[in-house]
């Protein structure tokens, strides 16, 4: 028994970050889908995304359910971390519906107890537990869950302490083994949140500087630390190459105007909670942009203790961060139009739930009285989960099961996002939906088999004359077609759609989406990247002693 009470005591403050993770996210436990303004997007894209991979496809591009049944090249575009891990939770028999609040919970765990390891770098166990717990009970964090319910955002929060615990440690011990673990974990923020990743990742290159600089680093260090952004970079090529040169070929993507979504200097600093949206006129209903009343009083009293400490670097970034979320800033934004990719100045939030939740181990970190030190855990502790608690209680469930959502025509025939989003440049959006995805227009023919998956349609034909064959799929780069094992041209109709020429006779025809020159190139640096992970690995200890 006094085994068991003493490995209770030694893991009590990670034991005790369990009991903190499973009270922020409570309320998904409850039987039901909270309503949230991306919840339903995300349980569709599960359910698409998923269907993709049955048919095949291990790195799923098309949703051909979409855009009234033509489809449209959603997965080019969309983080797809979390749609690998609804996936997977399905094939276990799990609902779309709970993948996606299982998804919110398994983001919090990850987040919380990669914080915790990150903040114990630089803090004693209690001052990296206040850390994480702040962090845990964030509220702009909770708006992520509870409002918005932006799976994509909060598995970025929960990837992104991780990348910092990697190199922190790579930057101090030199290891091989940390430089991958920081590419990967680099790499899922990416996979995971493509905006949050790009305004993560200026945070993250100043803070690599900042902890050189701390550790008075060689150039080898340096180097290392360069190339753990490189290799993060490589691991997710697969996507954020096709994402970014291949945009011109959609439309809808930037359909915010960011400049109309700053928050008000009241907004950020008073308390408030509303289920509405950004710019919302329904006054009182719109959702929250709080800092936190625990998280301003903890950045005052790191002002007052911390001012002239190595911790000036995350004050600083409050600073530029609270600064560039009032429209004061405009001028910063027009001037760096790259910041206009970010859709809103609040979501900059996200970075401050980080900079906060590790001030708040530090302030802690600077009592060295023990006495003092338990005292204020308590209160910091008491304070930050009293003020924040009540933004876990969702105001009600929907009693609905996946064939809710996945039967019905608003939430399957549009594009699974707003402002016709992703539908391809060319595409007439007022065009109906066909029944048959392949069908004969001009001559004498009949299709006699077919086989329909999301990529790829295989069929044969018979034909008295040449005809003319009408595919009611969306054009989009990538579209291949082979006709009896040769590689003939497809024309883009004027609708948007496709169609080709088959000759008099019997005809076995494929119509595949396939990778375009960037997907491929996106793919050989994902690959090169794994095969430079594994030399790292191999030669590890070689290059350490180096």
């Amino acid at each position: 028994m006094k085994k068991i009470f003493n490995k209770i005591l030694k893991y009590k403050h990670f034991l005790f970050l369990l009991f903190i993770i499973f009270l922020s996210v409570k309320p998904l436990f409850h039987p039901g889908f909270p309503p949230t303004h991306d919840g339903e997007y995300h349980l569709v894209r599960f359910y698409e995304f998923d269907k993709a991979i049955r048919d095949g496809d291990l790195y799923p591009r098309w949703a051909k359910d979409f855009n009234n049944g033509y489809g449209i090249p959603l997965f080019i575009y969309v983080y797809p971390f979390p749609n690998y891990v609804g996936s997977a939770l399905h094939m276990f028999g799990i609902s779309f519906l709970d993948a996606v609040k299982l998804n919110l919970i398994l983001a919090t765990f990850v987040g919380v107890i990669f914080f915790y390891f990150w903040s114990k770098l630089f803090f004693d166990k209690t001052s990296a537990m206040i850390s994480a717990i702040f962090y845990a009970f964030a509220p702009y964090r909770f708006v992520d869950i509870y409002i918005r319910g932006s799976v994509g955002e909060v598995w970025a929060l929960g990837w992104f302490p991780a990348f910092l615990w990697s190199v922190t440690k790579l930057i101090k011990t030199g290891k091989v083994k940390y430089i991958i673990w920081s590419g990967i974990f680099f790499a899922l923020t990416v996979f995971s949140h493509n905006i949050l990743a790009l305004i993560f990742a200026g945070f993250g290159v100043t803070y690599v500087i900042f902890l050189l600089w701390l550790n008075r680093a060689n150039r080898n260090t340096i180097g290392l630390s360069l190339f753990s952004f490189l290799l993060g970079l490589c691991f997710s090529a697969i996507f954020w190459l096709p994402a970014l040169l291949e945009t011109k070929f959609t439309v809808g993507l930037q359909v915010f105007d960011t400049l109309r979504h700053f928050p008000e200097l009241y907004q950020l600093l008073i308390p408030s909670w509303g289920t509405g949206f950004s710019n919302d006129d329904l006054v009182g209903n719109q959702m929250s942009f709080q800092i936190g009343v625990a998280n301003i009083f903890i950045i005052i009293a790191g002002f007052i203790l911390l001012i002239r400490s190595r911790y000036i670097f995350f004050i600083g970034w409050f600073v530029l961060l609270f600064f560039l979320m009032l429209e004061n800033s405009v001028f910063v934004w027009k001037f760096i139009p790259l910041l206009n990719y970010f859709q809103f100045p609040w979501r900059l939030l996200s970075l401050m739930i980080l900079v906060c939740a590790f001030m708040a181990g530090a302030v802690l970190n600077s009592v060295k009285n023990r006495k003092k030190k338990i005292f204020f855990s308590i209160i910091f502790i008491i304070s930050v989960i009293f003020l924040s608690l009540s933004y876990t209680q969702p105001a009600y469930y929907h009693n609905r099961t996946d064939a809710y959502y996945i039967s019905r025509d608003n939430f399957m025939l549009g594009t699974n996002s707003p402002g016709n989003a992703f539908n391809t440049i060319w595409m007439n959006t007022k065009i109906r939906q066909k029944k048959q995805r392949i069908e004969i227009t001009e001559g004498m023919g009949k299709i006699i088999a077919q086989n329909s998956k999301t990529s790829k349609i295989e069929f044969k034909t018979e034909n008295l004359t040449e005809v003319k064959i009408l595919a009611n799929i969306a054009y989009f780069p990538g579209w291949k077609l082979i006709v009896n094992g040769n590689e003939k041209p497809i024309k883009r109709t004027s609708d948007g759609t496709m169609s080709f020429n088959l000759p008099k006779g019997n005809n076995v025809i494929s119509l595949e989406f396939g990778d375009t020159m960037v997907r491929s190139v996106g793919n050989m640096i994902f690959f090169s990247g794994i095969i430079i992970s594994i030399i790292l690995f191999i030669n590890r200890k070689r290059f350490e002693k180096r």
